[in-house]
């Protein structure tokens, strides 16, 4: 029978967690006190009402910082979030498309793909040949090129058409 192992915290080691001698201490005004040992440290720190925590751990020595831990971890969390809040996951929508498509799907079919662009998303055309269309795959790239030509302005193509299997795929990226 093993024992459980021991929960790591998560985030920098504070206080008693911080396992040794000496340290490069920054004080609560941000001053460097240069190399402590680390029970002055942490009198230095009590004696604020702050926490020592190690803010570069692989330094030699390691580096800590008076300062209020829960003051950081809130600040650290509000950057997280702000983080997040500001990155666009890029999709790629799938625009499927047939070598004999009529003038108005057409038109409809492209609608999509600039409301897709002004979402900032990637878009893959599509292309499906059935039975004998296969023997016609000149019609499906001018279908294709007719794409490529009108998105010109607002997107750049990632994927030049090409074949695999019984379809045809471009992908384009908006600019």
């Amino acid at each position: 029978m093993k024992a459980p192992p021991v929960p790591q915290k998560e985030g920098p080691r504070t206080n008693r967690d911080i396992r040794v001698r000496e340290v490069q201490l920054i004080d609560a005004e941000g001053q460097n006190r240069g190399v402590v040992d680390i029970a002055e440290a942490l009198t230095l720190a009590e004696e604020g009402g702050l926490d020592l925590v190690e803010i570069v751990p692989n330094a030699n020595p390691p580096v800590c910082k008076i300062l209020d831990y829960g003051k950081f971890r809130f600040n650290e969390q509000k950057k997280a979030a702000e983080a997040r809040k500001k990155q666009k996951i890029v999709e790629i929508k799938e625009i499927k498309l047939r070598p004999g498509i009529d003038d108005h799907d057409y038109e409809t079919k492209m609608k999509a793909v600039k409301r897709f662009f002004d979402e900032g998303d990637k878009v893959k055309f599509v292309l499906r040949f059935r039975g004998r269309e296969m023997a016609h795959q000149e019609l499906g790239f001018r279908v294709l090129e007719r794409v490529k030509q009108e998105t010109a302005t607002t997107a750049k193509i990632e994927l030049e058409p090409s074949m695999e299997g019984r379809q045809m795929i471009m992908v384009l990226a908006p600019k």
